[in-house]
């Protein structure tokens, strides 16, 4: 690596480690922690590539990208940001900067982009200003300095004043919808309508053209577009071959897989291309641990702005918080955080408080056969494998062994009672139990009983 970089952090640290790592590296190097220095330096003409942290003691580092832009067209220049939330990756984005790395960075990774930087010529591009008093972020609870949610929020930057059609797949309670908000607030469409379009937006011919009428050229999403019914689907890929000059971006979310839907025959063919112009997949928060005490201190504070008290999670209620596997992703935590605000007795939220309120939530997915030809015994070990490794070496919630046996107690029960039409007598029988437990056991689960006639 050869260049002269120009490093700007008020992080002595930093600044000393990047300065060994880039000069070991073969560069010259300039570290400073002012952004006032940094600009003479540019305008001297100093430089073949940036490396500018945001929140610096006279300024702030991101707008200062379009001045370096004026004087030295071309000028590569990497953000480095401890502000490790969406809005920081597109205001980095929109003000063209060459790259974005939320802190703690992995240097190597730095290294390998910086590289990359002293060889590419960056582009010069048109982009709106940077309003630094808006601050959206705090709405948006997709933060996270994972390398997972990095990508992500590099992907959506790109994508989001293009005209592509934006297809955003994940689990529930991953934040689709919020993505394709983002991807509209931030957009060039931001001043125009975002419409979510359900089912029910659909059920009549006339369904499509009210979408279009409230759109005004706007976003539309179209939300779990994998549950949309044949009649559904085909209005909307009629909808989108009336597009015309004013056509509205399209944005669809699903938990499912479009493409399996599509080779089933449950999914149309030209829909699915019509929806997937960029796909963004969303990780859940299995994917993303390190991200999970991120999120946790957000929601808290969320919380307090709200007008809850100010209360924060122990170091032994963190790590139990870090190791639970949350089936219902970011969602689930949130409600969590904001039920143990209010129930905890002290400003530090205990280990066992967190104990208490996770213990009565389910701590699987549903569970998947492993191949046509696995025993039950063998799925379920498989199923119970997976959820031990997600936990990282820590050990489950206590009370585990009640929640597996209601995992596998529910299905059975309702298949059992769906396979004689809800006749509880033949149904207990099936099972080898007595009526009056299972009874108790459709009340103490909640099973829904309908009777009707069954061949079996």
């Amino acid at each position: 690596m050869d260049g002269t970089i120009l490093v700007a952090d008020d992080d002595r640290t930093i600044r000393t480690v990047l300065t060994q790592a880039l000069t070991r590296a073969g560069c010259k190097v300039h570290a400073t922690s002012s952004l006032v220095t940094l600009m003479r330096w540019v305008e001297e003409g100093k430089g073949d590539l940036v490396i500018s942290d945001v929140m610096m003691p006279d300024g702030n580092g991101l707008e200062q990208i379009p001045q370096i832009a004026e004087a030295r067209p071309g000028l590569p220049v990497i953000v480095i940001s401890a502000q490790n939330t969406i809005m920081t990756a597109i205001q980095a984005a929109e003000a063209d900067a060459y790259d974005y790395l939320p802190k703690p960075f992995d240097l190597p990774d730095l290294m390998k982009r910086a590289a990359r930087a002293l060889e590419v010529k960056r582009r010069s591009q048109n982009v709106r200003a940077v309003d630094p008093d808006k601050d959206e972020s705090g709405d948006l609870p997709l933060v996270g300095r994972t390398p997972a949610m990095q990508a992500l929020y590099r992907l959506v930057a790109r994508v989001m004043n293009t005209q592509l059609s934006v297809l955003i797949t994940g689990e529930s309670g991953t934040g689709k919808s919020l993505i394709a908000k983002a991807i509209h607030d931030f957009s060039d469409r931001r001043n125009l309508p975002f419409v979510i379009v359900g089912a029910s937006d659909l059920e009549t011919m006339d369904g499509p053209h009210a979408v279009l009428a409230k759109a005004k050229g706007g976003s539309i999403l179209f939300d779990e577009v994998g549950d949309l019914d044949e009649t559904a689907q085909a209005r909307i890929v009629r909808m989108l071959d009336s597009f015309g000059d004013t056509a509205p971006r399209v944005m669809a979310t699903s938990q499912a897989d479009l493409a399996v839907l599509m080779e089933d025959g449950k999914f149309r063919e030209d829909l699915f291309y019509r929806l997937s112009g960029v796909t963004i997949a969303v990780p859940s928060l299995r994917e993303r641990v390190d991200d999970i005490p991120l999120l946790a201190d957000h929601f808290l504070a969320k919380a307090e702005r709200e007008g809850a008290p100010m209360k924060s999670l122990s170091e032994d209620a963190t790590e139990m918080v870090r190791a639970y596997s949350w089936p219902g992703n970011v969602r689930q935590l949130e409600n969590s955080i904001r039920r143990l605000v209010f129930t905890s007795t002290e400003s530090e939220i205990t280990q066992a408080e967190v104990e208490s309120v996770l213990g009565n939530q389910p701590a699987m997915e549903t569970l998947r056969s492993g191949g046509e030809n696995d025993k039950l015994s063998a799925s379920v070990a498989k199923h119970l494998q997976r959820y031990f490794d997600l936990h990282g070496g820590v050990l489950p919630p206590p009370g585990l062994y009640n929640r597996i046996l209601k995992e596998i107690e529910v299905p059975l029960i309702e298949i059992s009672l769906d396979a004689t039409g809800g006749n509880q007598a033949k149904c207990a029988d099936l099972l080898g139990i007595n009526r009056n437990t299972l009874r108790k056991k459709i009340t103490d689960l909640d099973i829904r009983v309908t009777r009707r006639r069954k061949l079996m």
